[in-house]
């Protein structure tokens, strides 16, 4: 797991200028629930059950949900790249539960206003973890690597009697 932290785990740090958990709107599709959650946050999941093209359709729910919330259309470079820095890691997670775990069972993102989390759920029993060593020339196998690296940390979370995990990932709101 990450140890890229930069607060103590029950800390998210200073607040950002700008960043917003209000929703402006419901653009979501059919499959997607938008939520209010408990501190002024919001909340969206999408279920996959019986989709097809499950990465392009979690980047286009996401991308909606980062238009609701504020954070695009990013008025500064450090804005745009928060923005696709969480567009590529819901790719990731996504596409690793496709490889690993016979596709996704459910999406789950939610921002406050220093914290964008994603929670992207499956039937697997494997354990994503980046490969060791990391080989930047070789094709493949970068995926829960570039997660580390983009993310303030991430994790794995399993019930127990319960087949399958959730994995989820942080990143910092933009300022």
């Amino acid at each position: 797991m990450s140890t890229t932290r930069p607060y103590s785990p029950g800390d998210r740090g200073p607040e950002p200028s700008g960043a917003s958990g209000a929703s402006e709107g419901d653009d979501a599709p059919s499959s997607a629930a938008p939520v209010s959650s408990a501190g002024g946050g919001q909340v969206r999941r999408l279920n996959f059950d019986g989709e097809s093209g499950v990465v392009p359709l979690a980047r286009d729910f996401t991308r909606q949900a980062l238009y609701a919330w504020g954070w695009l259309p990013a008025a500064t470079a450090d804005q745009r790249a928060a923005a696709e820095d969480v567009l590529l890691v819901v790719s990731e997670l996504v596409t690793n539960a496709c490889l690993h775990a016979d596709g996704p069972d459910e999406l789950w993102i939610a921002c406050d206003n220093k914290v964008i989390r994603i929670e992207v759920s499956d039937k697997g029993a494997g354990q994503p973890a980046p490969r060791t060593p990391h080989r930047a020339g070789r094709p493949g196998g970068h995926g829960m690597f570039i997660v580390q690296r983009l993310c303030l940390d991430w994790g794995v979370v399993r019930t127990p009697g319960a087949a399958g995990k959730t994995v989820w990932a942080e990143l910092g709101a933009p300022a």
